[in-house]
């Protein structure tokens, strides 16, 4: 669902109507831009959608950590290996 001109709202609309603009939100699942001096400054989303934005974000984190487990894996079966000693040098410690 993309943001429209009437889901920006400017930062003294949202106080005015900060009740109206959270019932919207939570029973037609529509997000809202919050705009101040004419940027963008926050978005007012239903709680439910913000965690599952979390839990996404979260397991995209998880994936790249498994593909870096995975492709040292594979690194290590193809011997490519360094000592403690070459890794020190390597980074100067």
């Amino acid at each position: 669902m993309g943001i429209t001109s009437k889901d920006v709202v400017s930062l003294s609309q949202a106080r005015a109507k900060l009740t109206e603009l959270c019932d919207e939100v939570r029973t037609n699942g529509s997000e809202k831009l919050i705009t101040k001096n004419g940027g963008s400054c926050a978005a007012l989303i239903d709680a439910d959608r913000l965690d599952h934005y979390h839990r996404l974000e979260r397991e995209h984190i998880h994936l790249g950590l498994l593909e870096e487990a995975i492709k040292g894996l594979t690194d290590l079966k193809a011997g490519k290996t360094m000592s403690l000693t070459q890794l020190k040098a390597r980074h100067g410690r």
